[in-house]
């Protein structure tokens, strides 16, 4: 199968980078059938990261399995935003980990950190588990806080939730890729897509370290109510924006003497 009938196939099936994606499909084939394969895969609708099992996130590829979520480049500002927190042996928590991207990319920043992460679909946490292994990053699977080891409580300096936060009803608008496969649990977020983020805030005082940080994705229309969802878990917080990837974030804190 020639490159050039690759392009043609994905550009026939909706693909708009199709020659970009066509090369990308190439270099990870092993074999003439194997790219037969995988361009039927993606040309079907799957998206490109679940094809060729892995996602470019900060600038590193992980891996990222068939279902789980595909970190998406606006978090990488929530990610630019953390770095900038981050002290010498500082205790990372990436909550709702998905494939692990979020806490491995800080992790790979160069600053020596203690990295935990959990995430209740079992897919995403074998796959975290590979990704965080070689920088010694521990993952553990269950609903938000539970399966994380007592001793953790109030030592958190970072806590990334990059919880979902997709209303309910507009899941049905996203695109199809996400809609159909990526696991819903890591889509939906209630009604008004804070419900997920309301259930961290209820527990994050008393994981933060004294001065510890949360910061957590959300969409401009939202951040009034999440701010006010973090105010009345007692943790004052404040908006960071980035007009180039159109991302919102909420900053958190626990203040040093609560």
């Amino acid at each position: 199968m020639s490159l050039s009938s690759i392009v043609t196939q994905l550009r026939s099936a909706g693909c708009v980078f199709a020659e970009d994606e066509a090369r990308l499909l190439a270099s990870a084939a092993g074999s003439p059938a194997e790219l037969s394969a995988m361009a039927a895969r993606r040309a079907a609708g799957f998206p490109l990261e679940h094809v060729l099992g892995w996602a470019e996130f900060g600038g590193r590829r992980f891996a990222v399995d068939p279902g789980v979520f595909v970190p998406r480049r606006r978090t990488e500002f929530l990610i630019e935003r953390a770095a900038a927190l981050l002290t010498p042996g500082a205790v990372v928590l990436d909550l709702c980990c998905g494939s692990g991207a979020l806490g491995a990319a800080l992790a790979a920043r160069g600053t020596e950190v203690e990295l935990y992460a959990a995430d209740i679909d079992p897919a995403a946490v074998a796959c975290a588990r590979r990704n965080l292994a070689p920088l010694g990053g521990r993952v553990y699977q269950g609903d938000l806080f539970a399966p994380l080891p007592a001793g953790l409580r109030g030592r958190v300096d970072v806590l990334l939730a990059n919880v979902p936060y997709v209303p309910t009803a507009d899941i049905a608008f996203l695109p199809a890729e996400a809609r159909e496969h990526e696991a819903r649990v890591a889509l939906d977020g209630g009604a008004d897509g804070l419900d997920v983020l309301r259930r961290v805030l209820a527990e994050a005082p008393y994981w933060l370290a004294p001065g510890g940080r949360l910061l957590s994705e959300t969409s401009r229309r939202q951040q009034d109510a999440a701010l006010a969802a973090v105010a009345s878990a007692g943790l004052p917080a404040t908006v960071a924006t980035c007009e180039d990837l159109d991302a919102t974030v909420i900053e958190a804190h626990r203040p040093p003497g609560s």
